[in-house]
């Protein structure tokens, strides 16, 4: 590896802490607007593991937000995307690719967990930019069970100002009637936990000027077929980009701490 390829970031925190993050693995749940730029920071902050996991192709509606969406990349696939991209960045970075759904109900998601929990090049650490409430509520749930460190998106959607954002643990969570904010507030109480889970989130009131629903219709790899009604947020160039990037600053910060 250059030395150059990291120099500035050494020039900060030292030649010992960019040691340590070469030998860390985090995992990234979502690459879209939020997970993808946490997975493109970690990279660009020496993270010498990530595990990727996406199922969907770049749409168009993509572009107004998510760092791979172009008018070029339509219609591929996103973690086929960052891959090639997160390894121009960094070559010797070792990339593990999960291509399929997240879902309880979904063998491979479950190995993906296992993996990462028990197996070899085990997790240090879980970026969850999941938007899909049961498979954010499933991934929430093994980590808090298995003590892998998570923190998560709770939401970026119908809001303009990054200046809103601050992370804080599940039980320190504000803005509590977003809807949003509070199904997953509710789901996870209904599983015992109020606590121990680290949030992104906003301050600002959500806004949408026109409520849509569409019927979504997965299949996974294996051949399961999941159904769900998926509300439509807005979105802006702003929130979510900045939600990523905390979320990949916390994570840097406690790597170092291990």
């Amino acid at each position: 590896m250059s030395e150059e390829l990291f120099s500035r970031n050494t020039l900060y925190w030292g030649e010992d802490k960019q040691k340590i993050l070469a030998q860390k693995h985090v995992a990234v749940f979502g690459l879209g607007g939020v997970g993808g730029f946490c997975a493109e920071a970690l990279a660009r902050a020496g993270v010498g593991n990530l595990t990727i996991v996406d199922f969907d192709t770049v749409s168009e509606s993509n572009i107004n937000r998510q760092i791979i969406a172009l008018q070029s990349t339509i219609g591929q696939k996103k973690t086929e995307l960052f891959a090639k991209r997160l390894k121009d960045i960094n070559p010797d970075i070792n990339i593990k690719i999960f291509d399929d759904f997240y879902t309880e109900n979904e063998n491979l998601s479950l190995a993906i967990m296992w993996r990462g929990i028990k197996g070899e090049g085990q997790y240090d650490y879980v970026a969850d930019a999941i938007d899909t409430m049961r498979s954010k509520i499933h991934l929430l749930k093994t980590c808090y069970e298995n003590r892998v460190p998570v923190i998560s998106s709770m939401g970026a959607g119908n809001r303009i100002d990054p200046t809103k954002l601050y992370i804080a643990d599940l039980k320190d969570v504000e803005n509590r009637n977003a809807t949003f904010v509070s199904n997953v507030i509710y789901q996870l109480k209904k599983l015992g936990i109020t606590e121990g889970i680290t949030f992104v989130c906003s301050r600002e009131t959500p806004q949408v000027q026109e409520k849509i629903t569409e019927k979504e219709e997965i299949i996974t790899n294996s051949g399961e077929k999941i159904e769900f009604n998926k509300i439509i947020p807005s979105s802006t160039p702003f929130v979510a980009s900045c939600s990523g990037i905390f979320m990949a600053s916390y994570i840097v910060q406690r790597l170092f701490e291990d």
